[in-house]
């Protein structure tokens, strides 16, 4: 019989041989293709679920070469056996010697199917095996890239802070606001420093298992932190970048500061300053991508996949509120900030948009006032608004007292009382105030002013300018309310309106949040400077004292124990306050006392014309000088005499008199009048007279040419007083009270004016006083030939 050719390994089907005479023979040919269409398909799955497909292919497909052989070759001998064993034996047999053919085969080819599930199991093992160890190698890739990036992330900032910044300074002027461009980067270094720190603690190499695990407690633990230097750093970046635009329009100066960054970092290739600045913006939003990477390349069975998958959350969650801090932020740069606009910016501001927008809030808050509407009420709101208020009064007070204390203490340094000349030379207390004094103002108390102003009046001038942002937030907040409310009720809105009810949520939650802080700080710094100020005041108390125990024992009263010091300093300033008393209430009867005041030639003419006219009880003089401000009333000088006519207007008003100035009418106030005194009606001879006629006679005649004895009389001593108070009216002139002697140094003024001498006072005081206003009297008696008319 003819053996069927071998199939080819890229063909599936099965070659059937031609049918025999005997009818077994085909059936245990089908049922061998049976098993082995069967083999095929268990080797087709095997061959899916593996990773190595080649190899696995050129296997399955020679083991099925083998077998198709093995098949197709004995096929035709099992045929002729059983022909002849049929031929012989009978049919029986035949059918016999068939099955226990099959059976054999059915087991080898199940050994077969045993030995292959088996090698694909083995071959599935180890590519399980490598793919576990691929996905280790990429996680401990992706920690490495992560500890890796941070250490070089922090050397380029080094770099930037250390290096660019202090070249940048040396720069002759140096770039105006550098400072502000690295606002906050410190706090981003230090915060990245003590993550790889806490790294460094554990020695743990990324390669170790636990490696991951303290990678993630430690940045969980420092997430606050993160979180706290990066907010305000990306919130001051939009300064950064508009000083450094302002730097890049002076070309010289920006051509400087790229030569300074190139020459400070040159294996960066960096040419500008946001080349540096700009990667803690990068760095924050890098770690949900670093964390999420080391999470893909971890298995869930990981002990610190829990923890890894809670750092990514975190890092995630970090980013969204620092994403929130920098939109809180621009609005509120955005409206707490005060303009000063003239009357023109404003009205060129107008527009109908401005002013429709106004008059809705106007009318709104119109409503709200008559309970026509009803207010948005937030109690939570309203009580930190109203403790801001009453913390910014405060403040403000605190402030202007702050400053009136230091005024009046540079008004005591500037009485510089120990330079006075207090003629008690050789006495010891006047000595020892005198250094005390000296002591006091040009040591203590200028120590103590500067302390004063650096911690207490500096820091008081700085939070009154911070009061500024809020309270114009919160005025902000209201008319966004107003608005808000105008649209609250409507269910659909549009675009602009949307935008206003996300501004307004935007600042009401801002101020929500910020207030409360920004209270509490405030509240902590006055308390604060309070308690600065009585340290201020004890060590102050404690110099004074440290002073005076020097000088305490050179002070008369030293000896005295404190009580007895005690009760002679109290008499003492009791005594003291009295005299002052004293002398206060003296003064004051000196300037309440009605002043005579000598008359030019002119006004001694308007007096005898008015009192001709209306009498000499009618007569006052002008103490100050009156602005009139109504109709009919009179413009007067201070001293000018006026005669009353009427001591009430014509409504009735007692405290307007009509008065007559020599031929001007009008009303005048009757506080300002004061009747007039005349001196006398007769004014005294003036002293430059010559004395008596007695004592001329006796001069001209004690001498005679007739031979009789000369005789020779005793002669009065005279002396010159004031024989009326006499009150100064500027520099020039000298006050006088009656009876007070005074010496006569010209009988006339600069021009040759008798009417005015001038005269040297008690304490050497000089000045003209009227000539009538002085008087000679004599004093007794002198030896003969003396005649002092002028003592």
């Amino acid at each position: 019989m003819e053996v069927p050719r071998r199939p080819q390994p890229s063909s599936f089907t099965l070659p059937l041989p031609k049918p025999a005479s005997s009818a077994l023979s085909p059936l245990g040919a089908l049922e061998k293709i049976s098993k082995k269409d069967v083999m095929k398909e268990k080797f087709q799955e095997t061959e899916d679920e593996t990773a190595d497909t080649d190899e696995f292919e050129e296997e399955i497909f020679s083991t099925e070469e083998e077998l198709n052989a093995s098949v197709f070759v004995e096929a035709p001998a099992e045929t002729s056996e059983l022909l002849d064993t049929n031929t012989s034996t009978g049919g029986k047999n035949v059918k016999l010697s068939s099955q226990d053919s099959f059976s054999e085969d059915s087991a080898i080819s199940e050994e077969r199917l045993a030995e292959e599930a088996e090698e694909a199991k083995k071959k599935s093992e180890e590519e399980e095996a490598a793919a576990k160890e691929r996905e280790a190698q990429r996680q401990m890739l992706a920690i490495e890239e992560l500890v890796q990036s941070e250490r070089n992330y922090i050397r380029l900032l080094q770099i930037s802070t250390v290096t660019i910044k202090s070249n940048l300074q040396k720069l002759q002027p140096p770039p105006a606001n550098l400072d502000s461009m690295f606002l906050y980067i410190e706090d981003v270094i230090d915060v990245s420093s003590r993550l790889l720190s806490l790294l460094d603690q554990k020695q743990v190499q990324p390669g170790d298992p636990l490696f991951l695990k303290t990678l993630c407690d430690s940045f969980l633990s420092l997430s606050s932190d993160i979180e706290a230097a990066y907010k305000e750093y990306l919130a001051n970046y939009t300064n950064i970048t508009v000083v450094e635009n302002s730097y890049k329009q002076k070309e010289a100066l920006w051509n400087e500061i790229v030569g300074v960054i190139k020459a400070s970092a040159p294996e960066v290739n960096a040419t500008s300053l946001s080349f540096f600045l700009v990667m803690p913006v990068q760095r924050i939003a890098r770690y949900p991508l670093l964390l999420q990477t080391i999470q893909k390349h971890t298995e869930r069975t990981h002990p610190a996949y829990g923890l890894l998958e809670h750092a990514a959350h975190t890092s995630i969650a970090l980013n969204c509120r620092i994403n929130e801090y920098k939109r809180f932020r621009e609005v509120a740069d955005k409206y707490k900030k005060t303009e000063t606009l003239t009357i023109k910016d404003k009205i060129n501001r107008l527009n109908t948009h401005s002013i429709a927008k106004k008059t809705a809030r106007l009318s709104q808050h119109i409503k709200h006032e008559t309970g026509i509407a009803p207010k948005l009420v937030d109690e939570e709101f309203d009580t930190l608004e109203g403790f801001f208020y009453v913390l910014e009064h405060g403040i403000l007070e605190l402030l202007e007292n702050v400053e009136t204390y230091l005024h009046h203490l540079q008004g005591f340094l500037a009485c510089k009382t120990e330079e006075f000349d207090l003629d008690m030379d050789g006495e010891k207390a006047p000595i020892c105030y005198k250094e005390i004094t000296t002591a006091l103002r040009q040591w203590i108390l200028p120590t103590f002013e500067t302390r004063m102003r650096t911690l207490i009046h500096k820091p008081l001038c700085v939070l009154r300018d911070l009061l500024v942002g809020p309270r114009n937030l919160i005025r902000k907040r209201l008319d966004k309310l107003l608005d808000y409310e105008l649209i609250e009720a409507k269910s659909t809105l549009s675009y602009e309106e949307q935008a206003v009810a996300n501004t307004y949520r935007t600042m009401n939650t801002l101020l929500l949040n910020e207030l409360p802080q920004f209270n509490g700080m405030a509240l902590q710094m006055i308390w604060s400077m309070l308690g600065t100020f009585s340290c201020l005041h004890k060590d102050l108390a404690s110099d004074m004292e440290q002073l005076f125990q020097s000088f305490a024992q050179q002070l008369p009263h030293s000896s005295l124990n404190p009580s007895a010091f005690w009760r002679w300093a109290e008499s003492a300033v009791l005594e003291g306050a009295g005299r002052l008393e004293t002398l206060c209430q003296s003064v004051e009867d000196t300037l309440n006392a009605p002043a005579v005041q000598p008359l030019s030639p002119s006004s001694q003419r308007r007096l005898k014309q008015l009192t001709d006219k209306h009498g000499s009880g009618k007569i006052y003089q002008v103490m100050e000088t009156v602005v009139g401000s109504r109709d009919l009333d009179l413009n007067l000088a201070r001293g000018e005499l006026v005669a009353i006519i009427s001591e009430a207007d014509s409504r009735g008003d007692k405290r307007r008199w009509l008065v007559d100035a020599g031929g001007r009418r009008g009303y005048a106030p009757c506080s300002k009048l004061i009747r007039y005194h005349q001196a006398t009606e007769d004014p005294p001879p003036s002293p430059h007279l010559t004395p008596p006629d007695r004592v001329t006679e006796i001069r001209r005649h004690s001498y005679t040419p007739e031979s009789r004895p000369l005789t020779v009389m005793s002669r009065p001593c005279f002396q010159i007083l004031a024989a009326y108070d006499f009150t100064a009216r500027g520099n020039h002139e000298v006050s006088l009270r009656a009876g007070e002697p005074v010496h006569v140094l010209e009988r006339h003024d600069k021009r040759g004016n008798p009417e005015w001498s001038l005269v040297a006072a008690r304490g050497g005081k000089r000045g003209y006083v009227p000539s009538n206003y002085l008087t000679m009297v004599p004093m007794g008696t002198g030896p003969p030939g003396t005649y002092q008319p002028y003592c």
